[in-house]
C-alpha cells in the first residue's frame, strides 16, 4: 500500500511539474520577454495578467499550491533518488542528476524571486519594469537570474521528457530519442526568450 501511494504521488508530481506548472513558466516568459519592446510595453503585458478577476485565487491554487507539492516532493527525491545507471545509458543518468540538481537550485531562484516580486507587490509596491529594471541592476542578480533561470528551464524541459516516459507516451527508444531532440529545442528557445527579457531590464 505505501508503494502504491508512493507511486501516485510521483504520478501526481509528474503531472504538476506539466500541468500547471510547465504551462505557467511558458507564460511567465512570454509575459516577460514583452520588456524587450520597451517599458510600456512590459507594463501593459503585466497589468492585464494583474487585472485577471480572482488573480490572487488563481495564483494561489493553478500557481503556488502546485508549485509548492511539486517542490518539497522534489527535494525529498533529490536527496533519496539513487543512481540511474542501470536503466539508462550515461547520457541519460546526466540529465538524471542535473534534473535534481536543477531542481534544487529552482526552487531556490523562485522563492527569492517571489519574495522581490510578489512579496513586495503584498507589501503596497507595483510590479512593473521599473521593479525590475531596478532588481537588475545589480550585476550579481543579473548572474543569478540568468543561472536561475536556465535551471527552471532545463529542469522543465528535461521533466517534459520524463513525463513523456512515465506517462507512456514514449515508450520505443526511437521515440524516446526524437523527445531529446525536441525538449533540446525546447531548452534552447526557452532559454533565449527568458535571457533575451533578463537583458532587456538592463
Amino acid at each position: 500500500m505505501a508503494g502504491e501511494r508512493e507511486f501516485a504521488y510521483r504520478r501526481l508530481h509528474s503531472l504538476l511539474g506539466v500541468l500547471p506548472i510547465g504551462l505557467f513558466l511558458i507564460e511567465h516568459l512570454i509575459v516577460n520577454h514583452f520588456a524587450t519592446r520597451g517599458a510600456e510595453s512590459f507594463n501593459k503585458a503585466a497589468g492585464f495578467m494583474e487585472s485577471l478577476p480572482f488573480v490572487y485565487v488563481l495564483e494561489t491554487l493553478i500557481i503556488f499550491l502546485p508549485l509548492l507539492y511539486h517542490a518539497v516532493l522534489g527535494i525529498y527525491i533529490a536527496f533519496t533518488a539513487s543512481s540511474n545507471l542501470g536503466r539508462y545509458g550515461y547520457f541519460r543518468n546526466w540529465m538524471f542528476m542535473l534534473q535534481r540538481v536543477t531542481g534544487v537550485i529552482t526552487f531556490i531562484y523562485i522563492v527569492w524571486h517571489v519574495f522581490q516580486t510578489r512579496f513586495q507587490a503584498a507589501m503596497g509596491a507595483e510590479v512593473n519594469y521599473d521593479m525590475m529594471a531596478n532588481i537588475l541592476s545589480n550585476p550579481w542578480m543579473v548572474a543569478f537570474y540568468i543561472v536561475g533561470l536556465l535551471s527552471a528551464v532545463f529542469h522543465f524541459a528535461n521533466g517534459l521528457w520524463s513525463f513523456a516516459v512515465t506517462w507512456g507516451i514514449t515508450v520505443s527508444p526511437r521515440s524516446q530519442a526524437i523527445s531529446t531532440y525536441v525538449t533540446g529545442i525546447l531548452f534552447v528557445v526557452l532559454s533565449y526568450v527568458g535571457i533575451s527579457a533578463i537583458l532587456a531590464f538592463v
